[in-house]
């Protein structure tokens, strides 16, 4: 149990929260999966236009927002993902921010501040491309970057990790228990496809725009990234804010669970439209016969 209004839906692609997660066996790629492209098209299709009306729902409702957080290495389809899955939804109901590396504003504060201030407000959706997690992920591997935050003191990295993930619970939480709905994705992508895409984005013009060198410098560090990934999921992986490792190996299979998960967590909130009292109603009734004549 848990002092918030909502828990996370099932799915077998859901971080535990025992802490018990092994990215060794997380799967990049759905096995067995009997449904060919167009099929998963046609049913993502299906779920765009549920999430559609359920965001039209979730507006005029007016309790709750979400928030969706994508953490992913390079080229596992975060931008791609989040274009198709909110491709029906009303633009004045929804904002992606990605962020990238921090400016000097952002470095004068706490980790939290620059995505606090862009939190979506109720009854909208808001989408994090990378996130606070940047700074238990990246930073955790490259901890020379530390060096430009200027923190007071600086304890052990130990300490700092643990000290970060505690924070990150704290803030997730208090999300919660205030309305905000909030979905993390860890799209799971494999080092082989990684390196296929990135080729792609080298050979083919229209793509090259895509690529960084930095790309290659954060592939490199695989197996560290993937320890930071499978500690900060464990470590922050809870009912009222839970991690999904998605595999990312099938673009199409992906997108579809994404939405699934997201339409599934809508639905779950029990939505629906301010219902007006009798005073209203009857001055609504009053409106009417006026525009009629």
């Amino acid at each position: 149990m848990t002092d918030c209004t909502h828990t996370a839906v099932d799915s077998p692609y859901r971080v535990p929260f025992d802490g018990d997660f092994l990215v060794d066996k997380s799967p990049t790629l759905v096995k067995d999966d009997a449904l060919g492209k167009s099929v998963r098209e046609k049913q993502l299709g299906e779920q765009v236009e549920q999430l559609a009306e359920l965001q039209r729902v979730l507006y005029a409702h007016d309790r709750y927002s979400i928030l969706l957080v994508f953490q992913a290495m390079d080229a596992a389809g975060k931008d791609s993902t989040i274009r198709a899955v909110l491709s029906g939804v009303d633009p004045s109901g929804c904002e992606v921010h990605s962020f990238k590396r921090p400016s000097a504003e952002e470095l004068d504060r706490d980790f939290l501040w620059r995505t606090s201030c862009r939190l979506p407000q109720r009854g909208r959706i808001g989408v994090f491309n990378r996130s606070y997690y940047e700074e238990v992920l990246a930073v955790r591997v490259h901890p020379e970057l530390l060096a430009a935050q200027r923190l007071p003191q600086l304890p052990s990295q130990e300490q700092l990790w643990t000290q970060r993930f505690d924070s990150i619970r704290d803030h997730e939480h208090h999300l919660a228990r205030n309305g905000t709905v909030v979905i993390k994705f860890w799209l799971n992508v494999s080092l082989e496809e990684q390196r296929k895409r990135l080729l792609a984005r080298l050979e083919q013009p229209e793509k090259n725009w895509k690529f960084e060198s930095s790309d290659i410098v954060a592939r490199e560090r695989w197996g560290d990234y993937m320890q930071a990934y499978q500690d900060a999921l464990n470590h922050t992986s809870r009912p009222w804010a839970p991690w999904y490792a998605i595999p990312a190996d099938s673009k199409s299979r992906m997108r579809l669970i994404v939405a699934d998960i997201v339409v599934r967590t809508l639905q779950s909130l029990k939505l629906e439209y301010p219902s007006l009292s009798a005073e209203e109603q009857a001055q609504l009734a009053i409106m009417r016969k006026r525009l009629k004549r």
